[in-house]
């Protein structure tokens, strides 16, 4: 009658051990599940700040390179605000135009009388929207949406004779 209870002792021993490894293995899986969703969110936010805060570094670095008096300048083309850039190589006038179209900052450098229009920029990166404004010697900038931002650049050359 012993022997009984002792192997019915082994028997709920082992039991209690494959269930005590059971709760283990969901607690294991549980672990990496949360911390699967934990780096996706992690990703996304930082995807999203990485669009907006590459958006506006790539633009005021433009506008450092290009600010000479009367070169930077923020106009309207087919309703579209663009950002005009203008440089002389030679003889030539040359702008940069950097606009928003299509989820898609671009970006299109021509000389004046080539005819090409906002369709023909390059495409330089995906964001939600972006908005410009010129006050003075003062340009605002803000990309749009869940990782946007914002930047205030003031011009050096304010149109003052003090370019380059």
């Amino acid at each position: 009658m012993k022997e009984r209870t002792q192997t019915g002792g082994q028997a709920i021993s082992g039991l209690f051990t494959m269930l005590l490894f059971l709760v283990f293995v969901l607690c294991a899986l549980f672990s990496v599940l949360m911390g699967s969703r934990v780096y996706e969110n992690i990703t996304k936010r930082s995807d999203e700040n990485f669009s907006g805060t590459t958006a506006l570094s790539y633009i005021a670095n433009k506008i450092r390179q290009g600010d000479r008096e009367d070169a930077v300048d923020i106009i309207e083309v087919d309703g579209t605000p663009v950002l005009q850039l203008k440089q002389k190589v030679g003889d030539e006038m040359y702008h940069t135009w950097i606009y928003w179209k299509d989820g898609q900052i671009r970006e299109l450098f021509t000389d004046e009388n080539s005819g090409l229009g906002l369709e023909d920029g390059l495409e330089i990166l995906e964001c939600d929207g972006l908005s410009m404004e010129k006050d003075g010697n003062s340009v605002k900038l803000q990309t749009l949406g869940s990782g946007g931002g914002r930047l205030e650049l003031s011009l050096r050359s304010g149109g003052n004779g003090a370019d380059e």
